[in-house]
């Protein structure tokens, strides 16, 4: 077995594919230490920075004083606790819903939907770019899976005629490695006639999009009655960690009592809830800071433009450069990190075959100058 294993990691390194975890030594936060360096972090989605903002910290340090570090067992033993409870409560209304659910990541939130909502032999249809989570979830409850092509509601639409057992429509909102948008409201549209349900991973809209960073359905004046099951996390632009489910009452007593991803896991420690709430409440406060991520991004795509590197039409914080080839991508990577700039090279199987890319992503807390830095940087490299 250990023989196969090498010569299996051998072919990887080879193909260009082969993974190496990084160890930071600070914070995380636009500039972070590795090996003793210093580096401008440009892969994290930490969107607003506030992962290692002052309150943040201190609401972390105030929940485990009172409830301790663990909570102990999963929310239907004796886990769910007084955080948690708050932080749900507090999503339901920034979200306009009757009620949220907290799991403990987005990915085990995107297998208990589909878990609770979907049997043996429904449709499932799912954008060919959606994060592996939601193409997971459908092939572990037995679902018969349609990809329709990216961003493609004709496409869908058509095939969904005559169709019988559609259960869900499920999408990214953003798309985590290309940084579009999902056309919602033809989504909508289409499920609506289809007689399906649609399901939004908001994870890389929340808190970014919209005027109230209440996300995608926000920032495209769509409602509860046009995305009926919603899902975002809380690792991204709210700087901590963690996913909720938001929707109706019936929906959420159905995944209490149905996803097993939630009945089977050991709830959220009570301090992350409670700093959740926390960063829940300097979204609504701290509005500058989506309005200056959005002023990054307008700067960085106008000097990329400039420089005449490859842009990807996205209007978000994830900006990709796609190179194409694998070791290309990484050969970039690496000469970005000698120039004291950290860029991760993304290849397949998170992108398609023949998209390897540099994944960069904007944070709230980078400086113009380190914008600017980076597009000189990229002007050389790519």
């Amino acid at each position: 077995m250990i023989t196969d294993l090498e010569r299996q990691l051998r072919q990887r390194e080879a193909d260009g594919l082969y993974r190496r975890r990084v160890v930071l030594e600070s914070p995380q936060r636009t500039e972070v230490t590795v090996g003793g360096r210093r580096l401008v972090n440009f892969s994290s989605n930490d969107y607003l920075g506030l992962a290692s903002h002052p309150r943040m910290i201190e609401a972390m340090q105030r929940a485990v004083a009172r409830y301790g570090v663990g909570s102990g067992d999963s929310h239907l033993v004796c886990g769910n606790m007084s955080p948690h409870h708050e932080l749900e409560e507090a999503l339901a209304e920034f979200t306009g819903r009757e009620r949220a659910l907290l799991f403990s990541t987005g990915y085990q939130a995107n297998l208990g939907v589909l878990g609770a909502m979907c049997a043996r032999g429904d449709w499932v249809l799912e954008d060919r770019l959606n994060h592996a989570s939601l193409l997971d979830g459908a092939r572990l409850v037995g679902a018969r899976i349609k990809r329709y092509p990216h961003r493609d509601a004709q496409a869908l639409a058509e095939w969904l005629e005559g169709r019988e057992r559609v259960s869900l429509i499920a999408t990214d909102s953003v798309f985590s490695m290309d940084g579009d948008l999902a056309p919602l409201a033809s989504l909508a549209e289409c499920a609506r006639h289809g007689g399906a349900r649609l399901y939004v991973d908001d994870a890389h809209g929340f808190g970014v999009l919209g005027t109230e960073g209440r996300g995608a359905l926000e920032y495209l004046g769509l409602g509860p009655e046009d995305v009926p099951i919603y899902m975002a996390t809380l690792g991204k632009a709210v700087g901590g960690f963690g996913a909720f489910v938001a929707g109706s009452g019936a929906l959420i007593e159905t995944l209490i009592q149905l996803a097993r991803t939630y009945i089977f896991t050991t709830a959220l420690p009570p301090a992350v809830a409670a700093t959740c709430l926390t960063a829940l409440r300097l979204l609504q406060e701290e509005g500058w800071r989506r309005e200056y991520l959005h002023h990054l991004i307008a700067r960085f795509r106008s000097n990329a433009e400039t420089v005449g590197l490859p842009l990807c039409s996205s209007a978000t914080p994830i900006q990709p450069i796609i190179v194409g080839d694998n070791r290309k991508a990484v050969e970039a990577s690496q000469r970005l990190w000698e120039r004291g700039l950290w860029v991760t090279a993304i290849r397949p199987p998170t992108v398609p075959v023949g998209t390897a890319r540099l994944r960069i992503t904007l944070s709230a807390s980078h400086q113009e100058a380190q914008v600017d830095q980076l597009v000189e940087a990229l002007g050389g490299i790519v």
